[in-house]
């Protein structure tokens, strides 16, 4: 399969539009800090079972101390510091709103490439590449006399971005890491050192009597159950097998297209959707189209 990463990140943004869906909800029921902690426990648990039934082992081995050392690096990055303000922005814009923020990744994930990685890019995949932000932005930014602006608040841009940042910094340290390790036993170790940032942030707030009143609601648990499903198991084993298939910032493009998919339920949701967001999914479509040429 000549497009077989390519195929596999575009799974991965259905992933990321079913699990931001849940995870919102969740946030705004318990708090993003306790929903985090909660989906990393929830995703380590789920890829251990997978790991038992391929592999015949819970947790991962065979790992060396350069997988150990830069795959590490990534989960604190990636599920620490990324997903802190990815879910905090959630609370304040919105899972839609905040994943489109999250394809300027794409851009960020490709340069930290080219620097720490040294991939480079053919002409047209940094136009795929360029049609698929263009074409989530114009879905939400308008224009007011003359002036254009966004139609969230800046706090939200600011906490998506920082959470975007902290994704392609940890995407790209995980491609350094894993090398031809597996991709499901590499994102338990990811989850390792996001679970002990997060259990050091608890400690340190005090936080634990809120995460387990957040353990005694069923809805939660459910939302949270199926988000990490998508999200920190499926979703993010998929995503470090994409980025061995295929470059860093292609890779990441496509698994940028949740904003568009998330339409969907917004429209179920009786949610109006104005012309520009048709115009702006029509665009990425032409870019990820772009990527198979």
């Amino acid at each position: 399969m000549g497009y077989a990463g390519e195929l596999v990140a575009l799974s991965v943004s259905v992933c990321w539009a079913i699990s931001s869906y849940f995870f919102e909800q969740s946030s705004r029921q318990v708090g993003s800090l306790h929903v985090n902690y909660m989906r990393l426990l929830f995703g380590f648990v789920l890829l251990g079972l997978y790991g038992l039934f391929v592999h015949g082992r819970f947790f991962p081995t065979g790992a060396g101390t350069h997988q150990w050392l830069w795959l590490s690096l990534s989960g604190f990055l990636g599920f620490f510091v990324g997903d802190l303000f990815l879910f905090k922005s959630y609370t304040v814009i919105g899972s839609r709103l905040a994943m489109l923020v999250m394809t300027f990744s794409p851009v960020m994930t490709a340069l930290i490439g080219w620097v720490v990685l040294g991939e480079s890019l053919q002409w047209l995949q940094w136009l795929s590449i360029g049609l698929i932000v263009l074409g989530v932005l114009m879905a939400f930014v308008r224009r007011n006399r003359g002036k254009v602006h966004f139609t969230f608040s800046f706090k939200g841009f600011l906490l998506a971005f920082a959470g975007a940042f902290g994704q392609s910094l940890g995407l790209v340290y995980s491609k350094k890491g894993i090398v031809d390790y597996d991709p499901f036993a590499a994102t338990q170790i990811r989850i390792i050192a996001g679970f002990v940032a997060f259990s050091l942030l608890l400690t340190l707030g005090k936080r634990w009597g809120g995460l387990a009143a957040a353990f005694k609601r069923w809805d939660t648990v459910r939302a949270v159950g199926i988000g990490s499903f998508f999200g920190p198991g499926l979703g993010v084993a998929l995503s470090l097998l994409a980025v061995t298939l295929t470059e860093t910032g292609v890779a990441s493009a496509l698994m940028g297209l949740a904003p568009i998919l998330l339409i969907v339920p917004a429209v179920r949701r009786g949610k109006r959707i104005d012309w520009r967001e048709i115009l702006g999914a029509l665009i990425a479509v032409m870019g990820v189209s772009l990527l198979f040429l």
